[in-house]
């Protein structure tokens, strides 16, 4: 997934894995990485599922959580997937939450009609050619 941020510095996009619990998308990260330094000062985020010919966006906001305060039931399903808990690795890590305020999905063309399909939170169901956030 790829995570779309700012900083001073300005644009930030890193990839990153990540587990959909359901609700949200749950990604790690060096605690001390521009990721982590970015989000922490600005939590809004777009998150990015590449495909070579389906689309989707999903936009919220980022809760981070150091390693100490990661959820015990999100810690062992990251590992789970993965095959290692990133509060065993090496050096400090930031688990970020972002249950999405909107999701945007388009298949095979750039930019149609009625990709919307979420919007302050809610499913819109078929998508809506609406503006988003």
């Amino acid at each position: 997934m790829g995570v779309d941020g700012a900083s001073r510095h300005g644009p930030h996009q890193v990839t990153l894995w990540f587990r959909w619990d359901g609700r949200a998308a749950w990604m790690c990260t060096g605690a001390a990485s521009a990721t982590a330094r970015n989000v922490r000062v600005e939590p809004r985020v777009r998150l990015a599922l590449p495909d070579t010919f389906d689309g989707v966006l999903l936009q919220g906001e980022a809760e981070c959580f150091p390693d100490e305060d990661v959820p015990a039931a999100a810690a062992e399903a990251f590992a789970a997937r993965f095959g290692g808990d990133p509060r065993a690795e090496e050096g400090t890590c930031l688990c970020l939450c972002v249950v999405p305020k909107s999701v945007l999905a388009w298949r095979g063309t750039p930019e149609p009609r009625g990709r919307v399909v979420m919007g302050d939170g809610t499913r819109l169901g078929r998508g809506t050619a609406a503006s988003h956030p």
